[in-house]
């Protein structure tokens, strides 16, 4: 079973994310919030959730909460991480998405990083 944790957006929204899902956007957050920078964060909403597709603002002002139902943190991906932290630079936002993704995602911008 997967475990499902929430993200709490200015201490009033949750959002519900996979734990695995979650740790990689929090650490990908963290990374652009270190660096007192703001940006928009993505995601479309699975069928049991409501379909549909969301878009925060995230900046170093808004209060954000990462609440894992899990105990243990996994190991974090490093390429996931990249390409989320990388997407966030792009003007449409850092765009959440999931690990079987990742490695077209990191191809895409390795190609637009070369040409």
């Amino acid at each position: 079973m997967v475990g499902m944790g929430f993200l709490y957006y200015n201490g009033v929204t949750e959002f519900e994310f996979d734990d695995r899902v979650l740790a990689h956007v929090k650490a990908a957050v963290g990374t652009k919030l270190r660096r007192q920078e703001c940006f928009f964060v993505n995601w479309t909403n699975p069928a049991e959730q409501g379909s549909g597709r969301v878009t925060i603002w995230v900046s170093p002002s808004i209060p954000l909460i990462f609440r894992f139902s899990g105990n243990t943190p996994p190991k974090l991906n490093a390429k996931w991480v990249h390409v989320l932290v990388e997407s966030a630079n792009t003007p449409r936002g850092m765009t959440v998405i999931r690990e079987d993704q990742v490695d077209p995602a990191f191809a895409a911008l390795a190609a637009a990083q070369e040409g």
